[in-house]
């Protein structure tokens, strides 16, 4: 029934539309996923998602113990509505959450006996936890994390913005991972959800359509 509806729906949009989302879920993973933990500027939390997006990580976590965030649209150029977004009140919900999900808890940090990120083993479920702009990521994080890397950088700086940090992180990790054996694409029940999450997004008065499609369907088959 799921099915038939997706095709059904999926007549409301182009053959254009439809081609591209089968195309980006294709490369979607939940392999990797990320969460940020308290991050300060808006402006950074969004661009983080941007990058994430675009690099096909369907998930982001974000922790909110002490800022509460929103989505600054104009960064996140629309990608807020193509990825999910898990709010957590506190780290600690955020690590048992993930760890119930089977991920590895990686901290991203210079120091704890990180290793650089050139290294990092992708071959099973990791979680990137990325920490705030001054401070950089809890204790909490830092003393229950399963493993930590850091991005190298030879100048004065120790540490890059966050946004950077995770834009390049994602991309060697989503590269690394698609050019791996790993079965990192989605599964056919979550690949068939997101087609029709977002086809549904696409349709105007969609609600309307659905009903009016199962009212057919009933009357079809008395």
């Amino acid at each position: 029934m799921e099915n038939e509806l997706l095709t059904y729906l999926q007549s409301f949009l182009t053959p254009r539309r439809v081609a591209l989302f089968e195309k980006v879920l294709r490369q979607r993973t939940q392999h990797l996923t990320v969460a940020v933990e308290d991050v300060y500027q808006l402006h950074n939390t969004s661009a983080v998602i941007r990058s994430w997006e675009s690099f096909g990580i369907q998930e982001l976590h974000v922790i909110e113990e002490v800022n509460t965030k929103r989505i600054d649209r104009e960064i996140a150029m629309g990608a807020q509505k193509w990825v999910d977004v898990a709010r957590h009140n506190s780290a600690q919900d955020c690590i048992n959450h993930l760890r119930e999900q089977g991920y590895r808890i990686v901290a991203t940090t210079p120091h704890k006996q990180a290793h650089q990120l050139a290294h990092f083993d992708i071959s099973a479920k990791a979680a990137i936890f990325f920490g705030r702009e001054t401070q950089g990521l809890s204790d909490l994080v830092l003393e229950q994390a399963d493993d930590y890397i850091y991005i190298p950088t030879v100048g004065f700086t120790e540490s890059l913005n966050i946004s950077v940090s995770a834009a390049i992180t994602l991309q060697h990790l989503s590269s690394k991972l698609k050019a791996s054996e790993v079965n990192w694409q989605l599964s056919d029940t979550v690949y068939l959800k997101k087609q029709m999450e977002w086809t549904k997004k696409m349709i105007k008065d969609v609600d309307t359509i659905i009903e009016r499609w199962n009212t057919t369907r009933k009357a079809t088959k008395q």
